[in-house]
């Protein structure tokens, strides 16, 4: 059972900051196998390339997952390494969403530090 939604979010947030690790592409993609030629969060995910495109398809992605969780019983082996995953992923979610804010504060920062150079530096046009 491959850790879907992980890889899905490495692969977007590779296709995002143009990062170009064939190998790690490689590795990705033969754990998405099937995956990538199914549409769905997690086909979508991978092919996500802005933040907001990657945060909304790992959102619909977790819902499939927790979904699955639920409706797997405690018995079966496969049960602890599904809520596992939902952990993981619930984890990622947090990360990509602190990206997000952090990218926004930047941007922010950027468009102050801009405005003071113009305040004390007039232009004149």
């Amino acid at each position: 059972m491959a850790c879907a939604e992980l890889e899905a979010l490495r692969l977007a947030l590779m296709n995002i900051t143009g990062t170009t690790d064939e190998s790690v592409k490689r590795h990705a993609e033969a754990e998405l196998e099937g995956y990538l030629d199914e549409p769905g969060p997690i086909q979508a995910l991978a092919n996500a390339t802005t933040l907001d495109e990657a945060q909304r398809h790992l959102d619909a992605a977790l819902v499939d997952l927790e979904e699955k969780a639920t409706q797997t019983p405690n018995d079966d082996p496969k049960s602890g390494y599904l809520r596992g995953r939902v952990i993981a992923v619930r984890d990622a979610e947090r990360s990509l969403r602190r990206l997000r804010t952090q990218t926004d504060s930047l941007l922010d920062d950027l468009g102050e530090a801009h405005h003071g150079l113009h305040d004390t530096f007039p232009v004149e046009e």
